[in-house]
């Protein structure tokens, strides 16, 4: 039997605790789940490298057991990713309205480029719903304890920032 691998992509800056809720739950759906980090990020304000955030990834991922979860730095298209990998489910998770449209344009135009890639819409657990990184890159610039929005290595690095200030 074939090999269910899924991508889940995004900027992860940072990630945030329903960015994970995602990872645990997809990964639970597919034998093989890749976390693409962008490698750019063309996020106001920007808190982390891609290294950065692939290490933070990778750390959370380790810290949770998540043996089937590997996490990549996605530097081209995302449709040639999943092509030179073999995958064609990519999950997307939407929180409100206007991460659907968003995420709704994206996937038609994947869709028109990849024809054979699926892309599913994850929301994430109730609680979490509001946590979103461009706030809680808010919450860091202000010094904000941000311990309920963000994993533990996020969370361990952030404080490191500060502290380095």
């Amino acid at each position: 039997m074939a090999q269910k691998t899924a991508v889940y992509p995004g900027t992860f800056d940072p990630m945030t605790l329903g960015h994970f809720d995602l990872i645990q739950r997809a990964a639970k759906l597919y034998d093989h789940l890749i976390v693409a980090v962008a490698a750019t990020s063309s996020k106001q304000g920007a808190l982390f490298d891609a290294p950065a955030r692939v290490n933070m990834i990778k750390e959370d991922v380790a810290a949770h057991g998540l043996a089937n979860v590997t996490v990549e730095t996605l530097d081209s298209l995302l449709v040639e990713f999943c092509r030179k990998r073999g995958v064609a489910v990519v999950i997307r998770g939407v929180r409100v309205y206007s991460d659907f449209e968003y995420e709704f344009q994206m996937a038609l135009t994947n869709r028109r480029l990849a024809p054979e890639i699926e892309t599913l819409f994850m929301m994430p657990s109730e609680n979490l719903a509001y946590v979103t990184a461009s706030t809680v890159r808010e919450l860091a610039r202000y010094g904000a304890d941000m311990s309920a929005f963000v994993t533990p290595a996020v969370h361990k690095h952030l404080a490191s920032m500060k502290a380095a200030e």
